[in-house]
């Protein structure tokens, strides 16, 4: 009776699970198949069906382009600075917000309000904002005497990629606070209490019993985060279009593949963002199930 159970458990979690399945195998394994294979032909996007087999050139081309190091760059350069921002700002304001504080419940809510703005309207928004001529924020400068005429923010390639980052963090800091909200209210209130009764001081039960336990959460946020960031395109390709400033790694496939026609050659840099964050990933994880592994150790 137990083994025809167990079959009929099998059957049924193979049911649920084969629409999930086919749409994997729709949306994701067939495009990334079709990627895959046009990367090793010389086909242009204006006829894909004219093509032949060319084995490694497109990658080696795509390796060999100084631009394409270029937005490897600025990809890395935008993906470990705005995490590392989101991150400490999302542990922040996680800690304050879970806190009985009043208002409490409308803080939760207004933090919200730049992560459900789409990225193209949220973009838009701060380009008109930091207009050189009528933005707000240079208005705002020049009445506190700090400036003595608008500044260039969007059209400055020093400052470019500064402005990138500060649109990111102030969009997905909510993501960031959300998640790690979310490990700060599963920990235990009983073991908080025993640490303030003992005397501990609130820097040492953060640091002791807060930080450790919250690992996991900050972790997982953290992948989430590092891998949206290596595939950013919208926030870069909006607010300065195909600048090397701001290129990254998908806006350098994108232009290979719509602007240039190089479906070929496209495909092949695509395949390479795909790796690049696959391999990300991987090495996260790993890092993730070390600690994990030292945790227990201890």
């Amino acid at each position: 009776m137990s083994l025809k159970l167990a079959r009929a458990d099998r059957r049924a979690a193979w049911m649920f699970m084969a629409p999930m399945l086919i749409a994997m195998l729709v949306v994701a394994v067939w495009p990334l198949a079709r990627t895959f294979y046009f990367s090793f032909t010389d086909a242009y996007l204006d006829d894909p069906t004219n093509y032949s087999l060319i084995g490694f050139d497109n990658y080696l081309e795509v390796i060999g382009d100084r631009t394409w190091w270029i937005a490897v760059r600025n990809t890395l350069t935008f993906t470990v600075v705005s995490v590392a921002i989101e991150t400490v700002l999302g542990l922040g304001i996680a800690l304050l917000i879970n806190q009985a504080i009043p208002g409490r419940g409308l803080v939760r809510a207004a933090i919200l309000v730049p992560w459900a703005i789409p990225v193209v309207v949220a973009t838009k928004m701060w380009e008109w904002m930091l207009n050189d001529q009528f933005g707000v924020l240079n208005q705002v400068l020049i009445s506190m005497g700090l400036i003595d005429h608008g500044i260039a923010w969007t059209a400055n390639g020093s400052l470019i990629m500064g402005v990138v980052i500060f649109i990111d963090v102030w969009m997905t800091t909510p993501f960031m606070v959300l998640l790690i909200l979310a490990g700060l209210q599963m920990i235990p209130g009983e073991i908080m209490e025993a640490a303030e009764v003992d005397g501990i001081p609130a820097w040492k039960r953060f640091w002791s019993i807060v930080l450790p336990l919250l690992k996991p959460a900050i972790g997982v946020a953290v992948l989430f985060r590092v891998l949206d960031a290596l595939r950013m395109f919208d926030l870069a390709y909006v607010l300065a279009a195909s600048s090397e400033q701001v290129m990254t790694a998908s806006i350098y496939a994108r232009n290979r593949l719509i602007s240039f026609q190089e479906l070929g050659i496209g495909s092949a840099a695509s395949t390479w963002v795909f790796l690049l964050v696959a391999f990300v990933a991987i090495l996260i994880i790993g890092v993730l199930r070390l600690d994990r592994a030292a945790g227990e150790a201890a």
